[in-house]
């Protein structure tokens, strides 16, 4: 408690100029705060992304190179921080440890963005390429994973899907607009869940108001 009323005399003042605090400065890695607020403004992603990824320098590192590898900035995040950190706190691991490779990651979130599969297909094909060396293209490929989104084809399968639902089709010709979500599940058992969802409502849509 003395301390509140004198200086302790074994400590010297510490003197120094700035020469040496810009030499300290420049060997300084990026500091959370900075790195955080960089994210933010260079990324696009939202300061709770931000804040997550940059609670260890690891963690930040392979966000940043999954983005150097072509995938976006809310795209790499939204999987970095979901089935990444999933993974990584299931198997009790830590991300320097981690087999999957930001470039391997951003293959995959290319498939999602380009179309070729979707998002729940996404969570199966990352789950196989965690426990193995295979990318994501590779995997997609052996297992016929890809999406229909040949808008022919899909035309073809809306058809029939409406002309066997003709109950729902009333239903929702009738303003019961629960049937639409009814006929869309039934056009994605059809296609064994392999068609684009965007074009399968596009598709969906046009044919009921031909005659509604």
């Amino acid at each position: 408690h003395d301390y509140r009323y004198f200086p302790e005399p074994d400590l010297p003042p510490l003197v120094t100029n700035t020469e040496r605090v810009a030499a300290v400065r420049a060997t300084m890695p990026e500091l959370p705060d900075a790195r955080r607020l960089r994210f933010i403004k260079e990324y696009g992603i939202p300061e709770y992304d931000a804040g997550v990824l940059t609670q260890t320098v690891g963690l930040a590192d392979y966000f940043e190179e999954t983005v150097a590898a072509g995938a976006s900035g809310k795209g790499a995040s939204n999987w970095i921080m979901g089935e990444l950190l999933r993974i990584i706190k299931e198997n009790n691991v830590e991300i320097g440890s981690v087999s999957l490779t930001p470039n391997a990651l951003a293959g995959l979130i290319a498939l999602i963005e380009k179309g070729v599969i979707s998002s729940s297909t996404a969570k199966d094909v990352f789950g196989k390429m965690y426990e193995s060396d295979q990318s994501a293209s590779e995997i997609v490929e052996r297992e016929g994973l890809a999406q229909i989104g040949d808008k022919e084809s899909l035309h073809k399968i809306v058809c029939k899907t409406i002309d066997a639902n003709a109950d729902a089709v009333t239903q929702y010709r009738a303003g019961k607009h629960a049937a639409f979500g009814f006929l869309v599940g039934q056009v994605m058992k059809a296609s064994q869940g392999k068609a684009n969802p965007k074009l399968v409502n596009e598709l969906l849509k046009e044919e009921l108001s031909k005659h509604s």
